[in-house]
């Protein structure tokens, strides 16, 4: 029998964290879920990933704005299953801000969580995926990455980097039979967005009337896209950014 196929993906517990670990349940994969979210919420989302079909599913409290969480997390993933097959990078954190407004408290927070979380539990999980012969390494970025936007420049620039790490990852690490993408996704309708966007009188509607699609994406669509990334159907494509946006950074 072949072994079993792990995931770990971080930001878990909500929106496309918890809609990714589904969609990979459903393919097949065992899951190992990691976030800062309760133990309740990852408990309810691994009880979740079993009936969606995974074989095996746990969780990890990880609060990735700590230094070497992003290690800690990948070695306890490695210590539970024995291997990683597939490292979804989608936790991330926002800060709106005018530029020039911006502390370096600020810059510190969203380059350890959306950057370097990314980048040092990717390193941490390669001399696993070599090991096993290869694996896929999937960053959750942004539309915002490619696109300028009031208050979006500290996000903007880490998922920007988030895009280029991957190309360079996938150039770098392709020999090894390990493939490094990106999923950008545009303005999707997760609870946060809603709660967010909800709060600014017209927000919803304007963000929607930028979407030549003329809605907002499901947290699903998102998901879908990064099971496709890590599946065989996806296994010629390498360094590409799959931007998921309804259109919006087409005009």
């Amino acid at each position: 029998m072949p072994e079993t196929q792990i995931a770990l993906v971080t930001g878990a517990s909500r929106g496309i964290g918890r809609e990714t670990a589904y969609a990979l349940a459903a393919k097949g994969f065992g899951i190992f879920l990691a976030a800062e979210g309760t133990s309740a919420e990852l408990e309810e989302a691994a009880a979740a990933c079993l009936t969606h079909g995974a074989p095996a599913a746990c969780h990890h409290i990880a609060d990735l704005a700590v230094p070497e969480a992003a290690e800690a997390m990948v070695e306890a993933a490695v210590g539970r299953f024995g291997r990683v097959d597939v490292l979804v990078n989608n936790a991330g954190i926002r800060c709106r801000k005018a530029f020039g407004s911006f502390t370096r408290s600020d810059f510190a927070s969203l380059i350890e969580v959306n950057l370097a979380a990314a980048f040092f539990a990717s390193q941490a999980v390669l001399p696993v995926m070599r090991r096993q012969g290869g694996g896929r390494i999937i960053h959750v970025a942004s539309q915002m990455g490619s696109v300028a936007a009031e208050e979006n420049a500290l996000y903007g620039t880490t998922k920007a980097a988030l895009i280029h790490l991957a190309r360079n990852m996938a150039f770098e690490l392709a020999r090894d039979g390990i493939q490094v993408n990106t999923v950008s996704p545009g303005p999707i309708a997760t609870q946060f967005n809603i709660d967010t966007w909800g709060r600014l009188p017209g927000k919803l509607e304007t963000m929607v009337s930028r979407v030549p699609a003329g809605r907002m994406g499901r947290p699903q669509e998102i998901a879908e896209a990064i099971a496709f990334l890590a599946s065989t159907q996806g296994s010629f494509i390498h360094g590409h950014d799959l931007v998921v946006d309804g259109g919006y950074i087409i005009h």
